[in-house]
């Protein structure tokens, strides 16, 4: 079956809710061409008043489809499906059309129900659209019927996409026909009461003779049609061989749907109207999505809607089974008393309550190991059970952390007194929903307060009216679609031009991880310049990530423009881009030019990409001269030093002045810098100090990172992780702590000698974690890989999905050096004199 936790089935609380598609729309629709599973195999895509006899998916693994048999089977499947919904269609198209007849015979009595042209507006297009599928349906139940592998029957789907013209006239007339009938209805009493309980026939084999449902649902049906048509051929393309005679006239038949479909969304797009704003004109839905609200002290999900003159926060109600989904108003705030609180007359707040960076890592760690195993569950075709519980339990950790990750404050204000919060995890997103809301204040708006009626109303269109369907997380996401990109990006910023007069500028890099934008990396600030030259190289990390995002800032120094909410002084945006990572163009060993033009300005950036499994290499240096890439011992031997010279410069530099930086050791440095430090030290230049005092911290916390990443073999051995891994699982306190110490002892001493020295660094960089922000737990997740990653000879040996090794060994990695970060001080002496070595503790 297919899964797929929406939005839908989570109200904002984090609630599992039932699910019901809407019964009808009084407004005009966007039909979603994304291709989903067909509704036909989904138990989700029932509509409540459709009574469609599920199909009987449970039992089929996707994972054995790729053979013949089993997908001309997923075929027959597929089409009984579809079969049962065409014949439910055709049963709400006759019940349309059954009031038609008697209506147009008394129009032209001296008492009419409806004018002629009253019907005809509103039954336009019916009679056609039904013998069309009535025609199609008769054709193909035969052929279900008696299947047989080898039937073909894609030339039917083909005929039935060259009609669907008579669905655009259908669409064209759609608002009218609505409009048209829902006057009717107010004006005569007769009519009122047919379209109010129009008597649906029931299925074949259904236990429910009729159905009622209003004429207004049943006008929203053909629209809703065509999108599941297209759904269908997406199902049956995916499950017919390439070589059957059916595939090339199914391809087309698609080609044809969804030229339809992406045709007639253009038209329907500006009307997707809901009601009418106080001066009488149409109230539009310009902007949707999900953010996190902090509502009296917690956190929740909420789905906020942008009208044209009104911002509402809204969350999903819990519904009944079958009942009619819809979303709970929270709050909202006319345009026109929407103001954002400048820093100085924002009130001071209570700081928000920002969860430690730790527990966002062990939650992504979490997720990651998740993945790798419903990976193995789906490579061994393991049950579709399993690997329903590990999704339920990804989905509940991504919604975790979709709830507590954001940080960014952006605040509502009401000029009649009430201020909400809300958090976001990206700038650019906050910006995108300030430049929307000012782009409408633009225009002369007016104040007013909703009835309760209006309100309802307002709220009820949102559920058909809104364009981000689920949640934004990666369990959403279906097995077909892109993963997106698992390794190191490394862009490099070249500099921009376009700005109107001089400014102190910088820029930021976002890329989505888990579901959600973050901000990874940012340019040093070139003073006073309208053409700013960074020329500054960054390497991005990747989790799935499929954009980058680039915003312009301009540095603002005045702390009076503190936000109260988080402290920080806010910077001016002054321009922001995106651009999608397509695996294949970034893939390349070579770097790849661009440029993102944002407001008139033009940012020029270059880019290339390394998987994860190439950037887990450690590759020896050719060259024995040198320090990186070369072996500790040969190192500490020809210095004549216990810890190797880079290693001691690095950290006495940190601690001189970077152990109160924020984020140091996480916020990676400038490449270039760094290349360049890394070129000094290779060298033994003389003039290494005086470089080390010039130079940016990060940088110098980067090259310190990047010695022991490109040690031949890593500073922990290889030849003892192994022993690492089993150690660090044990769970009796005495046998850990006697195996992780005679661990250590058994290490080379130059190794061990600079463990040590590395491990009490890292201690005094932890005792500034309020200032600087990195706790012990951050610090074993930046170094731990770093330190005990096999080279690549050992990794091979259990090299399999890049993600997987990188889940489970890494958290691994992280306990091995978050244990001896934790332990009381080690002692080298101490630790050579005790063969059992215990610390009072245990």
């Amino acid at each position: 079956a297919d899964f797929n936790y929406g939005a839908d089935e989570y109200d904002a609380e984090g609630n599992e809710e039932p699910k019901a598609l809407p019964e009808g729309s009084e407004t005009m629709p966007y039909i979603d061409e994304s291709p989903t599973m067909s509704p036909q195999l989904s138990a989700r895509g029932q509509e409540s008043g459709d009574g469609i006899s599920p199909t009987p998916t449970d039992g089929l693994s996707t994972g054995g489809e790729r053979d013949a048999g089993k997908g001309l089977e997923m075929r027959k499947l597929v089409l009984s499906g579809f079969l049962a919904s065409e014949e439910i269609y055709i049963n709400q198209l006759e019940a349309l059309l059954l009031p038609m007849k008697p209506l147009k015979a008394t129009a032209t009595t001296s008492q009419p129900v409806l004018t002629l042209q009253q019907i005809e507006t509103i039954f336009y297009k019916i009679q056609d659209i039904y013998e069309i599928h009535k025609e199609f349906y008769d054709s193909l139940c035969p052929k279900v019927q008696q299947w047989d592998s080898n039937v073909t029957m894609g030339h039917l789907f083909q005929k039935l996409a060259s009609q669907l013209g008579v669905y655009k006239a259908f669409v064209d007339n759609y608002k009218i026909a609505l409009e048209t009938a829902e006057k009717c209805s107010q004006s005569n009493y007769q009519f009122q009461k047919i379209s109010e309980e129009l008597k649906v026939k029931g299925p074949k084999d259904s236990k429910e003779s009729h159905t009622s449902v209003t004429m207004e649902a049943l006008l929203y049906k053909p629209i809703d049609r065509v999108t599941r048509s297209t759904l269908v051929l997406h199902d049956l393309l995916k499950h017919t061989p390439a070589d059957h005679p059916d595939y090339p006239l199914l391809q087309d038949a698609l080609r044809i749907s969804q030229n339809f479909l992406s045709s007639i969304n253009e038209d329907i797009d500006p009307r997707r109207t809901a009601v009418t704003t106080p001066k009488g004109e149409t109230r539009q839905l310009v902007k949707d999505g999900f953010l996190v609200e902090l509502s009296e002290g917690s956190r929740k999900l909420r789905h906020v809607f942008l009208f044209t003159d009104v911002l509402l926060c809204a969350k999903l109600k819990k519904t009944a089974v079958g009942k009619h989904q819809q979303y709970d108003c929270k709050w909202y705030v006319p345009l026109a008393d929407l103001v954002f609180p400048s820093p100085e007359e924002s009130e001071h707040c209570p700081q928000v309550h920002v969860i430690p960076d730790h527990e966002l890592e062990d939650m992504k760690m979490k997720i990651s190991a998740i993945k790798s195993e419903v990976q193995k569950e789906k490579a061994n075709k393991g049950q579709s059970r399993a690997i329903e519980r590990l999704k339920k339990k990804m989905f509940e950790n991504e919604f975790w952390l979709l709830l507590n990750s954001p940080a960014i404050p952006f605040r509502i204000h009401n000029r009649n007194g009430k201020s909400y919060l809300f958090l976001l995890s990206s700038d650019y997103e906050r910006s995108e929903w300030r430049e929307a809301i000012q782009k409408l204040q633009k225009k002369d708006l007016q104040a007013f307060v909703l009835s309760s009626v209006e309100l309802q109303v307002l709220t009820g269109s949102c559920f058909k009216l809104r364009t981000v369907h689920n949640i934004p997380v990666t369990s959403n996401k279906d097995d077909d679609e892109s993963p997106g990109l698992y390794g190191f990006l490394h862009v490099i910023v070249h500099s921009a031009k376009g700005f109107k007069q001089s400014a102190n500028l910088y820029c930021t890099l976002e890329v989505d991880s888990f579901g959600y934008f973050v901000s990874k990396a940012k340019t040093r600030v070139f003073r006073d310049t309208t053409e700013p030259q960074w020329n500054e190289e960054f390497e991005i990390e990747l989790e799935g990530s499929q954009s980058l995002r680039i915003l312009c800032y301009e540095k603002c120094y005045d702390k009076t423009k503190l936000n109260k909410d988080n402290n920080e002084i806010v910077d001016k945006i002054m321009g922001k881009g995106q651009i999608q990572l397509d695996p294949q163009a970034v893939q390349t060993k070579n770097w790849h030019m661009d440029v993102i033009e944002m407001n008139g300005i033009k940012v020029e950036f270059s880019m290339k990409f390394t998987s994860r499994d190439m950037s887990l290499k450690r590759t020896p240096s050719k060259k024995q001269t040198g320090v990186f890439g070369v072996k500790i011992s040969v190192v500490t031997k020809r210095e004549r030093s216990k810890v190797p010279y880079i290693v001691r410069q690095c950290i006495e530099e940190v601690e001189k002045r970077g152990i109160e930086e924020v984020g140091i050791y996480r916020i990676s440095g400038v490449a270039t810098d760094i290349q360049a430090l890394k070129a000094v030290f290779d060298a033994n230049n003389k003039d290494i100090l005086v470089m080390l005092s010039d130079m940016d911290i990060n940088a110098i916390a980067g090259t310190l990172k990047l010695y022991f990443r490109e040690l031949p073999e890593p500073l922990l051995t290889d030849r003892l992780y192994p022993a690492f891994m089993e150690g660090i699982a044990l769970s009796d306190p005495a046998a850990k702590e006697n195996c992780m110490m005679h661990l250590l002892r058994s290490l080379p001493d130059p190794n061990l000698i600079t463990f040590l020295f590395l491990l009490e660094h890292l201690k005094r960089v932890a005792e500034k974690e309020p200032i600087n922000k990195m706790s012990l737990h951050n610090l074993a997740t930046v170094f731990g890989p770093t330190l005990l990653r096999p080279s690549e000879g050992e990794s091979k040996a259990h090299l399999t999905l890049a993600s997987d090794i990188w889940s489970h060994d890494v958290m691994a990695q992280v306990q091995v050096l978050l244990y001896y970060l934790q332990h009381p001080p080690i002692s080298f002496t101490e630790l050579k004199r005790n063969t059992l070595y215990f610390s009072t503790d245990v």
